[in-house]
């Protein structure tokens, strides 16, 4: 069997991916944050349609504050969610206005698309103190909107419907 559950049943989760131009930072984040708050409903993953093929220092060490699991991260292609091996995604959602402007591959199925703009708290300059508390800012973003959107109505609801309030999350 390959690495990926690609075969959606009833009870399985949503799959939910997170893009950004370099996949290092926000991406990351809201992908170990999405595993962490979605309980057994959702599933997250990430990409950058031009990664930096590693994932920032700070991105790491905030999300292990933050009880975090980190093992496994790693910066990707969006091409490694297009293949017949990939996982079904359920929703997209840009993180950066560069990755949004951006024609996304074609993955699989039907996904739902949203745009979540935040700053990239990796382009932060001023020193140690002012990198970390844009990454600590950035992961307090996104546990508000990862908070909003686990707390959707799903389950009776088609996610489609739900385009509104996922472009609310992002403008909140």
């Amino acid at each position: 069997m390959n690495r990926w559950h690609h075969r959606r049943t009833l009870k399985s989760p949503r799959n939910v991916l997170f893009l950004c131009t370099g996949n290092s930072a926000r991406s990351i984040m809201a992908e170990a944050l999405l595993n962490a708050l979605g309980g057994r409903r959702f599933r997250g993953y990430s990409a950058g349609s031009h990664p930096k093929g590693r994932v920032h220092p700070i991105a790491l060490e905030v999300l292990a504050r933050a009880g975090c699991a980190t093992h496994g991260l790693r910066s990707k292609d969006w091409s490694e969610f297009t293949g017949p091996e990939a996982p079904r995604i359920d929703f997209v959602i840009t993180l950066c206005d560069q990755a949004a402007r951006e024609a996304c591959p074609a993955f699989p199925g039907r996904f739902v698309r949203a745009h979540w703009g935040m700053p990239d708290p990796a382009a932060v300059d001023g020193g140690e103190e002012a990198e970390l508390r844009a990454f600590l800012e950035a992961l307090a973003t996104l546990r508000r909107r990862i908070q909003r959107f686990t707390s959707l109505p799903f389950s009776s609801v088609d996610g489609a419907a739900l385009v509104p309030e996922l472009r609310a999350i992002g403008e909140g």
